[in-house]
């Protein structure tokens, strides 16, 4: 019963559409702009840094806060299935008319519920990538080097569980794949 009741909040909370709430404050909509995805990336590309940073952080808080409430209701695999309700929920969001984003920064935020030691190396590989190469490569260094930090740190099983909420990930990312910018679309930034 705990599993069933932490994906649903899980998913209740990771319906809630911060890229795009973030972005319509400042007059974009972020699936005619960019890449049309309706997360925390796209808010950046189309708002910048300072603006965005919303975006990234309520992502996250999402997935944390559904792990916390996982572990708080039974432990490592009820926080879990709370990261896996709020990734599901991040995709495909009630709130958006199923109209989600690719659940990246749910996970990174449910993986400092269910890995901290883990996650925070990662965290510190991030920062040191992105001082020398740029953000796009320390978040890509920070989210696929944690599950091999998990392997120091976690038993086996738990590193398996991650890797089956990347696979999510990875089978959205071949789902929507976009057919390039919408530079037609008002608002639209150009990439060249």
């Amino acid at each position: 019963m705990e599993y069933v009741l932490a994906a649903m909040m899980g998913y209740l909370l990771g319906s809630v559409p911060f890229a795009l709430l973030v972005a319509r404050r400042y007059g974009v909509d972020l699936y005619r702009t960019g890449d049309g995805n309706p997360g925390a990336w796209n808010a950046l590309e189309q708002l910048g840094a300072r603006r965005a940073w919303p975006a990234f952080a309520g992502d996250a808080a999402k997935g944390l806060t559904a792990g916390l409430t996982g572990l708080a209701l039974g432990g490592w695999w009820v926080a879990w299935a709370g990261v896996a309700g709020a990734m599901v929920g991040h995709a495909l969001p009630v709130f958006a008319r199923f109209r989600g984003g690719k659940s990246v920064m749910c996970l990174v935020g449910g993986a400092f519920a269910l890995s901290p030691l883990a996650s925070l190396a990662c965290l510190v590989a991030c920062v040191a990538v992105t001082a020398v190469r740029g953000f796009a490569w320390g978040a890509r260094v920070g989210v696929f080097a944690f599950p091999l930090a998990q392997l120091v740190t976690d038993p086996i099983t738990h590193v398996a569980g991650t890797g089956a909420l990347m696979c999510l990930i990875g089978a959205l990312f071949l789902l929507r794949r976009s057919p390039g910018p919408a530079s037609d679309a008002p608002g639209a930034r150009s990439t060249t």
